[in-house]
């Protein structure tokens, strides 16, 4: 019996002594009420503290360094090494800006190039600065920060059929070459396209030399002519007058 009065204490309900009710309306997240002094005391003491990077460098020092950190590939200094040769090689180097192209349309001008002993090549801005590092070759630098192409050809003669063909390609635009040597720009190198052959250009300097050596040659004998010619004329007046005067020395015995 006391053991069943136990069991029966237990199952009464009764109304809890301490009871919480909550008078405020919906928390807002995004602008929290801040905590009580003592909490955030606490907070501000234990919140992790993480290594900030210095804000004083650019995008473009960091940009550097990463560069600096990368390690170089063996395989651009083979291709850089084949672009020097390229250059060191050839009499005539075009330099194109190459706008958007299919592929089937470069590949018709590659192969018109290459039928006039022209290459037609395409290199990275990387490449192309390791290559010409340290030469002669390093003002063209600058015309590479672009998509681009190059044409090598080892006769520096082809430069009028090199513009007859990518005239016909608009997306490639001429920014300047070398030839022999000789960095010149768009408009030196369509004045140079005009110009005729060396075979022409050395028989009319060859010619101006001959006409200066004549030139030079009448000049010296100009004197001696004019006091031959004048003696002569003096020789012909002389005998003329002897004639004259034997004539009627003849007709005077008749």
């Amino acid at each position: 019996m006391a053991a069943i009065q136990q069991i029966n204490k237990l199952t009464v309900t009764k109304s809890p002594l301490l009871q919480f009710f909550r008078y405020r309306g919906k928390i807002n997240i995004q602008r929290p009420q801040p905590p009580h002094y003592e909490r955030a005391r606490v907070m501000a003491v234990t919140q992790p503290r993480y290594l900030e990077e210095p804000k004083t460098l650019t995008c473009f020092e960091k940009r550097a360094q990463r560069n600096q950190t990368q390690l170089e590939n063996p395989y651009n200094a083979i291709i850089a090494r084949e672009v020097r040769n390229w250059l060191d090689h050839s009499q005539l180097v075009a330099i194109y800006h190459l706008n958007s192209i299919t592929a089937d349309d470069i590949f018709r001008v590659r192969v018109q190039l290459h039928k006039q002993n022209m290459h037609l090549k395409s290199y990275g801005r990387k490449i192309i600065a390791q290559a010409v590092a340290g030469t002669n070759y390093e003002a063209i630098l600058p015309l590479f920060h672009s998509n681009h192409c190059i044409v090598f050809s080892p006769d520096q003669q082809r430069v009028a059929s090199l513009l007859r063909i990518t005239r016909k390609v608009p997306q490639m635009v001429l920014l300047g070459g070398i030839v022999e040597s000789t960095l010149l720009s768009r408009n030196q190198l369509m004045e140079y396209a005009q110009m005729p052959n060396l075979q022409t250009m050395q028989a009319q300097l060859v010619q101006t030399l001959n006409m200066a050596a004549g030139n030079v040659v009448q000049q010296l004998q100009a004197h001696q002519c004019n006091l031959v010619r004048a003696l002569d004329v003096h020789a012909k007046s002389e005998t003329t007058e002897q004639q004259q005067q034997q004539e009627p020395a003849e007709q005077t015995p008749a």
